[in-house]
């Protein structure tokens, strides 16, 4: 029988289209924040990146490490707010430091919510971080929280008077105000249309609003 000659099939080449790998992971991204981790499927992920099922494996490995190469993509972020929080810590402890603390913790994740470019990991960082699946449970450990031990020792030394333990429960509660703030969209209703969700104008509320709070938990000292 006769056999035509085909020409060898050729390895795919990551230098050939590197788009494709960021959109792999822009599309999990997307469909992750819209939909959860769980209901997302690798061939929908492909489907909206627009690439061959096989390249998302090829790129990313299984679902769970493409999931965590997106926090591992926004790990810029984190460093952001504890280069802030560095800065914030300087001065003597008191309502101005915790002030400063809480801006370093809400005003990154702010500006991140309100750009085309991180609505959807900051609306994934609420969802699944809420959600606390497995996944998100081990993202948690890996990235969030060396960073959320260093936030409660800014809390704890802006207020010294009070116990780590305290301070924890001030950062856990911090950490739902902001969550709940970009991702809600309820407020649109609530204010009879007078607010929009995740709003610019919003934000000295919220710091505000945390600062007060975790004052009010920690006896924060008067300023000299």
């Amino acid at each position: 029988m006769e056999t035509r000659n085909r020409p060898a099939r050729r390895a795919v080449d990551r230098s050939e289209r590197p788009d494709r790998q960021q959109a792999i992971l822009l599309a999990a991204e997307k469909l992750f924040a819209q939909h959860g981790y769980r209901a997302v499927s690798i061939r929908q992920i492909a489907e909206e990146a627009g690439v061959p099922l096989a390249l998302v494996s090829y790129y990313h490995g299984q679902k769970h490490e493409l999931f965590a190469a997106i926090f591992a993509h926004w790990r810029g972020t984190v460093d952001e707010r504890l280069a802030r929080l560095a800065v914030a810590r300087s001065g003597d402890p008191g309502p101005a430091m915790l002030r400063r603390v809480v801006e370093a913790f809400v005003q990154p994740v702010l500006r991140l919510r309100a750009s085309e470019e991180g609505e959807y990991y900051a609306q994934l960082v609420a969802r699944e971080l809420f959600y606390r699946t497995p996944e998100a449970v081990q993202v948690l450990a890996d990235h969030f929280d060396p960073m959320a031990h260093a936030f409660i020792d800014a809390l704890h030394a802006a207020c010294p008077g009070s116990s780590r333990g305290a301070a924890a429960w001030a950062y856990q509660f911090a950490v739902g105000a902001l969550l709940h703030h970009i991702s809600d969209d309820r407020v649109e209703r609530l204010s009879r249309r007078q607010n929009k969700p995740a709003e610019a104008s919003a934000e000295p509320l919220l710091v505000d609003f945390i600062s007060a709070g975790i004052g009010a938990v920690l006896a924060a000292p008067a300023s000299p």
